[in-house]
């Protein structure tokens, strides 16, 4: 696995190339061996959007590598380059690990290393992955996945948490704790990316909730029940839950949950409030149960979380 291979193609963003190439291409002196990096793909590639690169080894060197790197695609929308598919699908019948940074993992997707598998991507394109790929079991809210030898990350920065990780099995941690150190990152994040994911924009008017949910949202830290929201929408409960399963694919209750943690979490990034006063304000009663929900959301509790965004 020392020797590692980092595919560039055409239009590839910049960012992830960066991370691989300062993770894997730079010895520091933190272990006594350290990799033997090499860059594939396409002389000339256009990297970045403006950034020309000299490459000097083609994609058929990816079979001779113990790991293999795929960064971002250029538009996870496009097929993606046969050649580099095709590539790569030979480097893992060959015995390499492989690993996607952000979008590469509709390369790996394509090439059908993820069938069966857990795999993710930036949160941005995971509904776009588990449409193309079916048999791909997408999970949007990790950072990355190590299922053995096909590895995945989540959008960006996540990159640099994979690299690491990687370190982290080939040199032992106090190695990969050394080197983020080196290159002022955390070596480990907590928490997956649903944390860094928006909260969901307020639905349009054209369905029969339109009123009732921002009539909900107005109250969100008061104690609702299924019962008040289809009193308010003149409609039987049963008909209700129907509707907000056509609108919003959740339940009544998971929806009013799901409010309300997202209002915790925008409260938790923008005031001083404590957790027992934003368990109040929105609707979850106790500091015990906000952090229950929230950590079951985002994976951190709100302490943790606030340290991170507060503004």
């Amino acid at each position: 696995m020392r020797s590692v291979a980092l595919a560039v193609t055409d239009g590839a963003p910049l960012f992830e190339l960066a991370a691989a190439c300062e993770v894997f291409g730079n010895d520091r002196g933190l272990a006594p061996t350290w990799y033997e990096f090499t860059v594939c793909g396409e002389d000339g590639a256009a990297v970045g959007g403006w950034l020309t690169a000299g490459i000097r080894h083609g994609l058929d060197v990816l079979a001779a590598a113990g790991t293999v790197i795929v960064p971002s695609c250029r538009d996870p929308e496009e097929p993606q380059p046969p050649a580099l598919v095709e590539a790569v699908r030979a480097a893992h019948a060959a015995g390499a690990r492989v690993a996607s940074l952000c979008t590469g993992a509709f390369v790996l997707a394509a090439a059908g290393l993820l069938d069966g598998r857990r795999a993710t991507t930036h949160w941005a394109h995971t509904a776009l992955l588990a449409e193309r790929h079916p048999a791909v079991q997408v999970d949007p809210g990790v950072l990355y996945i190590d299922d053995g030898d096909v590895l995945t990350s989540a959008g960006k920065a996540a990159g640099m948490d994979l690299c690491l990780h990687l370190v982290r099995q080939d040199h032992g941690t106090a190695v990969a704790n050394a080197l983020a150190r080196t290159l002022v990152v955390p070596p480990h994040r907590q928490g997956g990316q649903a944390q860094y994911i928006p909260a969901p924009v307020a639905h349009g008017p054209a369905h029969a909730l339109a009123g009732l949910l921002p009539w909900a949202l107005e109250r969100i830290g008061q104690p609702l029940t299924v019962r008040d929201l289809a009193r308010e929408a003149g409609m039987s409960e049963r008909n209700l839950a129907r509707h907000f399963h056509a609108v919003t694919g959740l339940s009544p209750l998971r929806w009013l949950l799901t409010q309300r943690v997202h209002r915790a979490q925008e409260l938790l990034e923008t005031s001083e409030l404590g957790v027992e006063q934003i368990a109040a304000r929105t609707g979850m009663g106790t500091a015990t149960t906000l952090r229950r929900h929230f950590s079951q959301q985002f994976g951190v509790p709100p302490e943790t979380y606030r340290r991170t965004f507060r503004a």
